[in-house]
């Protein structure tokens, strides 16, 4: 069984066709998807989908491609949504400098106060992080010298600085289907200095299709692709990889439920 720790089911890329989505997941031993907010009017959507479905399990979380929304709007919208079981992480936030336009005050402002709601809530954060990874590491290591939290960091493609500063603060490092990419040699080194117990495989589907599907939709039963790849670099067998990253991914979500 896999679990796939970060997707977007509520994208307008599987209207119309989720059923299947999750059926052919099932069908390729996908044991459960974490799907992943991004803006609060999604919230609805992605909570209902989590609602309808075993073993799918969401986060609520402003991307910082969306902190001109209300960030202060957030605190109220978890508190509703606090006592769902189906509700387990915190996220996606962080900072992304990718584009220059960014405004970088107003993404530190929101990714500050979504830790200050990992804390409150005492589940992880599902951080972002894309040409910002100076930033990442002085925040992440300011706020939990202040007080603990858990967390990790999102299909990671950052440095072997910035791996080694969050695996310090006890964090899991999730690896998406870029590590199947021709041009990811810097990835693959650094991945393979992180502890097999601190591993997280995602698809961040529909978005970075896994080789050999590279330019289609993306989709969770994908995630075995870049499983198997996982396993192949780390030189162990396919079903250690799966076996582990599940485990790691229920130590991290500790309130997420698997029904059998």
């Amino acid at each position: 069984m896999i679990i796939d720790s970060h997707c977007h089911l509520n994208m307008k890329d599987f209207n119309g066709d989720l059923t299947n989505i999750i059926s052919n997941a099932k069908r390729n031993s996908i044991g459960g998807m974490l799907t992943i907010s991004t803006k609060i009017d999604e919230f609805k959507s992605i909570s209902n989908i989590a609602k309808n479905n075993e073993n799918i399990w969401y986060s609520l979380g402003i991307h910082p491609h969306n902190v001109d929304q209300s960030i202060n709007d957030i605190e109220n919208v978890v508190e509703k949504y606090s006592e769902d079981k189906k509700f387990i992480g915190i996220g996606e936030t962080g900072l992304d400098y990718f584009y220059k336009n960014t405004n970088k005050n107003l993404q530190i402002q929101s990714f500050i106060k979504h830790i200050q709601l990992s804390r409150d809530t005492n589940l992880p954060i599902i951080v972002h992080t894309r040409e910002a990874d100076k930033d990442t590491i002085r925040i992440l290591k300011n706020e939990y010298n202040k007080k603990p939290f858990k967390g990790l960091i999102h299909c990671f493609t950052a440095t072997q600085e910035l791996a080694n500063e969050v695996l310090k603060l006890g964090f899991f490092i999730s690896i998406s289907g870029i590590i199947t990419f021709k041009n990811a040699e810097p990835l693959r080194k650094v991945v393979k200095s992180i502890p097999k117990e601190r591993l997280l495989i995602e698809t961040d589907a529909p978005y970075l299709s896994p080789v050999p599907l590279r330019g289609k939709r993306n989709e969770p039963a994908n995630v075995i692709h870049t499983a198997n790849y996982l396993a192949s670099l780390l030189n162990i067998p396919q079903n250690d990889l799966y076996e582990q990253t599940t485990r790691n991914f229920f130590n991290l979500f500790s309130k997420a439920e698997f029904i059998k």
